[in-house]
């Protein structure tokens, strides 16, 4: 699935260029782990160079001689996994209610997309794990996989059908928050969910493994999981600094991917996470699960206050240390790696993911006060409830950076190279010295954008009440879970 959807054409790119065109694929990240949200420029994953300047958004991107008309798509390693978790509930339920027929269309196409979902195990350009060299061969069969869900993969092709050329690209990142032991173990012992390449079974057999192992390498002395690991140091495949700690090869990083802000900094990456694993503890027993749980829960708990009126978790986490280079026969105590809870909050979608995580977990282990936790979190959050749904006032000091423009000696606002100009399909001009909102203009139109001006011209930080679709979501099947597994109470 690719990443990103523009579901309403708010952008005005449509399909290949028709403008028109609703639901349409679209990308923004694209300059490294420095570039925050604020200083994204939003193109179309199929240039035709309508839009942009002369050579469409490309050459914001990459420097070349000449520029193609192109399609390009980026896929989601972590929602596809979460679409085969999905499919396999679906069909457990389907299939025990005697309708398995009426989801086996679904449960066949999760498993053919688990066969594609391999090549997130594989670095950007396809090198060994261990590479410290642009230099570095790349690898031959699967010597270059890493059996981990990577950040993301990439494809795409010429736009012109008879140019007849294409490329294909991995991600040489893989980050804790990513990983999905529940869809490995689907896709490696349910039958249904099996994919039909010779392989692929094994495949998914050794990237739980090794998913486990992972947890574990990246388990801080208080519980909490640290950031993940990376094939290509600063994305160049410079080699790492001395006594960097590696896991099979690959460099430790404490916010891999992005850094502004660091990507391991918010809870919630915490809890869909370790909802996964709990999903697969709570399906298997596996004991190597549980040990990491264990930890986990009571560390999230220490620093939660949760009654069934009111609630108060963790929002904001820092790192310090790091853990030690990966012993599989002797795993170390990670006794260096440390966590500190910066923040605390009442994030109703982060508190509905915990409450699975929690139910999930005391439903298998039989920890009374993670199920009290979890039927408290999910009544606190019900206080919550509006016409809409369920949510919380916000206040947003980040709305800041709707006007930021590029300053060199910070590094910080939206960068455009010099004499580069071109136009959004709204018209807007991009150019240096823009910012954010001017090249999305059509956020002046929404009604409640005025607190947000009053705001950048020095008054109050806005407040919001948002009802964001997966918080919902997340909230909508913590209920549901919940009272499954303890239909009770």
């Amino acid at each position: 699935m690719h990443w990103l959807l523009d579901v309403d054409n708010t952008y005005g790119f449509g399909h290949c260029g028709d403008g028109t065109s609703r639901v349409t694929y679209i990308n923004t990240f694209q300059r490294g782990p420095q570039e925050s949200t604020w200083e994204t420029v939003p193109q179309p994953s199929c240039d035709t160079f309508k839009y942009g300047g002369p050579n469409g958004y490309l050459d914001l991107f990459t420097k070349d001689a000449s520029y193609a008309k192109q399609w390009k798509y980026t896929d989601a390693p972590d929602a596809d996994a979460r679409a085969v978790q999905a499919a396999y509930w679906a069909n457990t339920w389907a299939t025990a209610q005697g309708k398995g027929s009426q989801v086996s269309t679904a449960v066949a196409n999760a498993a053919k997309m688990g066969d594609y979902l391999r090549y997130s195990f594989y670095d950007k350009y396809f090198k060994q794990p261990g590479c410290t060299s642009t230099s570095c061969a790349a690898g031959t069969g699967k010597n270059a996989s890493n059996n981990l869900m990577s950040w993301y993969y990439a494809w795409g092709g010429a736009y012109d059908t008879s140019a007849g050329w294409a490329w294909r690209i991995g991600s040489s990142t893989s980050h804790f928050g990513y990983q999905n032991p529940m869809a490995a173990y689907v896709l490696s012992n349910v039958s249904a969910l099996t994919p039909k390449s010779a392989t692929a079974k094994a495949d998914w057999q050794s990237s739980l493994t090794r998913q486990l192992e992972f947890y574990q390498w990246l388990q801080s002395s208080e519980g909490a999981i640290a950031g993940g690991a990376t094939n290509s140091w600063n994305g160049d495949y410079s080699a790492p600094p001395s006594g960097t700690p590696t896991f099979y090869g690959l460099s430790y990083v404490e916010a891999p991917v992005y850094a502004d802000p660091p990507s391991n900094q918010w809870f919630g990456m915490q809890t869909w996470s370790l909802e996964r694993l709990a999903e697969y503890y709570y399906t298997t027993g596996d004991a190597k699960a549980k040990t990491v749980l264990d930890k986990w829960v009571t560390w999230a708990l220490a620093n939660s206050t949760i009654t069934a009126s009111s609630f108060e978790i963790p929002s904001d986490l820092t790192w310090s240390g790091a853990p030690a280079t990966w012993n599989a026969s002797s795993p170390a105590a990670n006794t260096n790696l440390h966590v500190t809870v910066k923040t605390k909050g009442t994030d109703l979608g982060v508190a509905g993911s915990f409450a699975k995580l929690l139910a999930y977990y005391a439903a298998k282990s039989g920890n009374a006060t993670a199920k009290t936790a979890a039927k408290n979190l999910l009544d606190a959050i019900w206080t919550h409830k509006d016409s809409k749904g369920v949510s919380v006032t916000e206040t947003r000091t980040d709305y800041n950076r709707f006007d930021d423009v590029y300053n060199a000696s910070t590094g910080q606002g939206l960068y455009i190279p010099s004499g580069w100009t071109g136009k959004m399909p709204n018209g807007d001009v991009i150019k240096p010295g823009v910012s954010f909102l001017d090249i999305r203009s059509f956020y002046k139109n929404d009604p409640d954008f005025p607190k947000v001006q009053a705001y950048l011209d020095g008054g109050a930080a806005p407040t919001f009440n948002y009802h964001r679709f997966w918080a919902q979501v997340d909230v909508a099947t913590g209920y549901a879970d919940f009272a499954r597994l303890f239909p009770n109470g």
